[in-house]
């Protein structure tokens, strides 16, 4: 194993890392990695590879945004209160490393469906289900990295 490979390997790593935990836009991480190894050699294998992280990174983006919105959507919480809750993620990221997104989105969510609703006991149901939506966004970003990664993989190792 050359090093080009062992780096591609630990970025791929670490994008999916970053997956995880929000510090990173994770696949991204993972599809730069499988681009600069595609780039750095001629192989056509490799750029088939490339074309199908891109085709995975392309369904991901569109996917992780399209069925956690149609998810809260269909549970009545409005547009205005996802974007006031993803600016206060934002926020949180910045007070709290790490985890901040996580917990400044559902206390934004949950603060502005309180002032909506005037009830505690009917807004939490709405942030119960934007916590669903938040994991699904991050699932689906994990399974495309997943994907990413076990392609490169499997390329490499038939290589």
């Amino acid at each position: 194993m050359d090093a080009l490979t062992l780096i591609v390997g630990v970025a791929i790593l670490g994008g999916l890392v970053g997956t995880l935990l929000v510090v990173l836009p994770g696949i991204l991480v993972v599809w730069g990695a499988v681009l600069a190894w595609a780039l750095l050699d001629d192989n056509p294998w490799r750029w088939a590879v490339l074309a199908l992280a891109t085709a995975l990174l392309a369904a991901a983006t569109v996917l992780k945004y399209l069925l956690p919105g149609r998810h809260l959507s269909e549970s009545g919480v409005p547009g205005w209160s996802i974007a006031v809750a993803g600016a206060a993620g934002v926020v949180g990221f910045f007070v709290i490393p790490v985890v901040g997104f996580f917990v400044g989105f559902v206390l934004g969510l949950l603060g502005v469906e309180i002032a909506r609703l005037k009830d505690v006991s009917v807004a939490w149901p709405a942030t119960r289900t934007a916590l669903v939506a938040v994991g699904l966004s991050v699932a689906i970003e994990l399974f495309a990295g997943l994907l990413m990664g076990a392609t490169w993989l499997t390329a490499v190792l038939l290589a």
